[in-house]
């Protein structure tokens, strides 16, 4: 747009916009084209389960604005439903983030206007319990105000729907073609919030887990715990506490919810450097495991002491170790899942124990689908942390694998094991996998588009070898795979050596690889090879 023409849109939001503070900044801006441009240039669409932006005015950031006419969308929706899955309400929950409170309000705000029964959990809970709370009270959808890992300048409005799982298509199709047509609403009244059955949602999630995962006596195991800053450190102390481990030790930096993140470049434990305090809190008290939730708990990650140092573990790792605790347990009816660009060691692992495995589509909105009606979701999990080990919640949550892998590590104490053994273990008897990323954060959205030709070209006219491996098939995600709806991405195989899987990503504007190389000796260096190829394909 022109500079004349994003003035002009900027004055027409302005005008129906009700937020002060946002109408001041849109206003202030009307002279600054670079900044009208990132207000007015591209309006949030539906990604992953949802909205994430900025949190600033105009269509393209998180604002009071943008979630009034979601949550609109949302309403439009609600209407196709019968009158007895609508009359189960919607349940609201907020973290901690820069304008998490208002956004709440907001929705509660719209719902109440279309005298829609709202479940108002706590503020500054972990997301999780949205999903548990939607099932637990059978409602109709859930709405949880979060950008999980994303930067702090960032919000996001996350959707469930009916089976407690993230909205997918065609709902979210629906949505968002109903936000950008509604109504204006003008002012609309305060709601006095009553989070009465929120409280009591909160306390049947704490029963629930501490009941599942109880140890047999006290634990001796010597935690450190980290919420990152973020939402989950009184749930996550609460429930491990509850189930048998009193010797917990937090990073008291990181305990109390800040929109900030006490500095942190990136509230992610999945990048270099987050857990470095709470590694070096381990190493001074000698503990036995480091455990951190991100911002919103709903992810997972994992330190252990290998061979006298400290080693954060993969993803796909902590995968492993859960599955290795769960499949025994696993009834003729279960199902594990893990995504196409996790590990496929999930799948011979399942094989293994007579347990039927599934490859999703990346993202929680697949995996909690992964079983059919007549089945159970006993596990799922994706490689960038997210793990479901309980059916009660029907998305990944940090809080319920944290016991899980506590108890698990436990277990294997009283049995004179480790984790780290479990893991040579299984590399032992089912293939010495060595896993990395590689990613690049895009700039702009030229950058996105460039990205997304370039992969088009590589399935057009791709290359003989990768990193000097043998390219024995490239498969166009876009065609769809093994049956899986079509989705953007490239996956390279290299006959029984592995794969890589390059793909946008669904939540942040990063273009990503997920290499998979099984080692064939000790001195295989395969994985930097394909690695080396594909950092320089991006660039």
């Amino acid at each position: 747009m022109s500079l004349d023409e994003l003035r002009h849109a900027a004055r027409l939001w302005a005008d129906l916009d009700h937020d002060p503070t946002t109408r001041t900044q849109l206003i202030g801006a009307l002279d600054d084209e670079a900044q009208l441009a990132r207000m007015m240039g591209s309006p949030l669409s539906f990604g992953t389960a949802g909205l994430r932006g900025p949190v600033m005015a105009g269509p393209s950031g998180m604002n009071r604005r943008t979630v009034r006419r979601t949550t609109q969308g949302v309403v439009a929706w609600l209407a196709t439903l019968d009158e007895s899955t609508r009359g189960g309400g919607v349940v609201v929950g907020c973290d901690a983030r820069h304008g998490s409170r208002d956004f709440y309000d907001e929705v509660i705000r719209v719902l109440a206007h279309f005298n829609i029964e709202t479940v108002a959990l706590p503020p500054q809970l972990p997301t999780p319990l949205v999903p548990f709370t939607v099932r637990q009270f059978g409602a109709a959808a859930g709405i949880m105000i979060t950008a999980s890992h994303n930067p702090a300048p960032d919000n996001g409005y996350k959707l469930y729907v009916t089976d407690g799982a993230q909205v997918n298509s065609p709902v979210d199709s629906f949505i968002e073609k109903a936000m950008n047509s509604a109504a204006e609403l003008g002012e609309l009244p305060e709601v006095e919030i009553d989070d009465t059955r929120g409280h009591l949602a909160q306390m049947l999630y704490v029963e629930h887990q501490i009941s599942r995962w109880r140890l047999p006596e006290h634990s001796p195991l010597r935690i450190v715990y980290t919420p990152v800053c973020g939402v989950g450190g009184q749930t996550a102390t609460e429930t491990l506490t509850g189930v048998g481990f009193p010797v917990i030790h937090c990073v008291t930096s990181q305990m109390v919810p800040d929109p900030n993140f006490g500095g942190l470049p990136f509230p992610n434990p999945e990048e270099v450097g987050v857990l470095d305090a709470a590694v070096a809190l381990a190493s001074e008290i000698e503990a036995d495991i480091v455990i951190a939730n991100d911002p919103d708990a709903d992810r997972l990650a994992v330190a252990l002491v290998d061979d006298g140092s400290w080693r954060i573990l993969s993803g796909d790792e902590i995968g492993w170790l859960l599955a290795s605790a769960i499949l025994p347990q696993c009834g003729p009816r279960d199902v594990v899942a893990t995504s196409i660009v996790s590990s496929e060691l999930l799948l011979r692992m399942a094989a293994a124990c007579g347990v039927t495995a599934r490859q999703t589509l990346t993202g929680f909105k697949w995996i909690a689908r992964g079983a059919t009606d007549d089945e159970r979701l006993a596990f799922g999990y994706e490689e960038a942390l997210g793990y479901a080990v309980d059916p009660t919640v029907a998305d990944k949550d940090g809080i319920s694998a944290a016991l899980a892998i506590c108890s698990y590590a436990d277990q294997l104490r009283r049995e004179g094991r480790s984790l780290i053994d479990v893991l040579a273990h299984i590399r032992s008897d089912l293939g010495d996998v060595a896993l990395t990323q590689v990613s690049l954060r895009a700039n702009d959205a030229a950058d996105l588009a460039r990205w997304r030709q370039r992969l088009a070209e590589l399935i057009v006219s791709p290359p003989t070898t990768w990193g000097d491996c043998l390219i024995s098939e490239v498969i166009d995600l876009g065609e769809g795979y093994q049956g899986l709806a079509p989705t953007t991405g490239v996956m390279l195989r290299f006959g029984d050596i592995g794969r890589v899987t390059i793909r946008p990503s669904g939540t942040e504007p990063k273009m990503k690889a997920y290499i998979e190389i099984v080692r064939q000796s000790p001195s295989d260096d395969a994985l930097e090879r394909v690695a080396a190829a594909t950092r320089a394909w991006f660039a």
